[in-house]
């Protein structure tokens, strides 16, 4: 009978607008996306030479790219009980905003009417991290790119080494010659009020693995530490503030990077004031992936979320679950890759090398 009841429970609090003890609860989708090479075709002055014209990389092209994409971002997170689309979305490698600016042109996402932030990165490629938010929900109030500042001694980063850990991530860490910088992602910082709460939105994109997981690892650790750094200001204005941590980490749930670069949680219950909670933790020991690499999966891509948001009344936004939006559209279906997602290429735009994540936020209707 407890078995019973506790299904019961679920399938009536799922439904968006369906009965739960007399009570009604609405549903927001926020989601985070790797875009895998969202360029267009215009030679721009950053290291875009792949995604050109000259390289086969057409406004034909472009525009199915354009089309997967927006086929995929409104479906994120919805079923047969939520409907609604994503009230937000982080973004990763969109070469810059007019990409994203056409991407919620899209006829597929036009009616959605998303809104879009973006920054410019030092990345040597060029691709930043960006933020659509529907407009009719999310009003933002501020937003900055806090780049990450990382020097290093070049002897310290021998590209191209440990081949056995390195990752399909074309995105090379790049190490100036002049004051030793490491060139990577900013990570954009998006506060606004969701139906009338404030939150504060993180998307990120840490460096890659290129050269080697172990090698590359202390740029991702202190991506880590200034992820949580930006937090902690946060918590200093309001020890309760609704953090969201989101984005391509390019590393799993366990790497130091998370568990103590940003100190993230496995299990809600144990959250304290100031403490952050990753749910992709658990789907990971699950053995659910949002990408593969040499037939392992993993997860990078994650959404976190702060306690003020475990812990909130039912009446005020809170976080209810998380999960993989990886429908079979999505997915190759034949070839060396089966199985994989199906990723976008010069030759043949596809969707990403990512499946896109989500959380669900909820609060009671009175």
């Amino acid at each position: 009978m407890k078995i019973k009841f506790h299904l019961t429970v679920v399938i009536a609090l799922f439904a968006t607008f369906q009965s739960f003890s007399q009570k009604q609860y609405k549903v927001y989708t926020v989601a985070f996306y790797n875009l895998e090479n969202l360029f267009d075709t215009i030679n721009q002055p950053n290291n875009d030479e792949e995604y050109l014209p000259s390289r086969g990389w057409t406004s034909k092209k472009y525009h199915k790219k354009l089309d997967n994409l927006g086929r995929v971002i409104p479906q994120i997170g919805t079923n047969d009980q939520q409907k609604e689309s994503p009230v937000i979305v982080g973004c990763a490698e969109v070469e810059n905003k007019g990409v994203l600016e056409d991407l919620v042109k899209n006829y597929q996402m036009i009616g959605k009417d998303y809104g879009v932030i973006e920054f410019p990165s030092p990345d040597k490629r060029g691709i930043d991290v960006g933020f659509l938010y529907q407009k009719k929900h999310f009003k933002p109030t501020s937003y900055i790119n806090i780049p990450l500042l990382i020097n290093n001694d070049m002897s310290d980063y021998k590209a191209k080494t440990e081949s056995e850990d390195k990752s399909d991530d074309p995105s090379e860490v790049t190490v100036s010659t002049v004051d030793k910088r490491v060139y990577t992602r900013d990570q954009l910082l998006v506060t606004g009020l969701l139906d009338g709460e404030e939150i504060h939105v993180i998307v990120n994109h840490w460096p890659s693995r290129s050269g080697g997981e172990k090698k590359s690892s202390p740029y991702r650790e202190a991506a880590g530490r200034l992820n949580r750094k930006i937090m902690d200001s946060l918590f200093k204005i309001n020890p309760k503030a609704k953090i969201i941590t989101m984005g391509d980490l390019n590393d799993g749930p366990y790497n130091k990077s998370v568990k103590q670069g940003i100190g993230a949680k496995l299990k809600k219950d144990d959250l304290k004031q100031g403490d952050i909670y990753n749910p992709f933790e658990q789907m990971q020991k699950n053995g659910e992936a949002t990408l593969f690499y040499r037939d392992s999966g993993d997860i990078f891509d994650q959404i976190m979320v702060s306690e003020g948001l475990c812990n909130a009344d039912s009446d005020k936004l809170h976080y209810w679950k998380a999960g993989i939006f990886n429908k079979s559209f999505l997915i190759q279906t034949s070839g060396q890759y089966k199985g994989y997602p199906l990723r976008n290429s010069t030759a043949e735009p596809g969707f990403s090398d990512h499946f896109p994540v989500y959380v669900y936020l909820i609060k009671e209707v009175k």
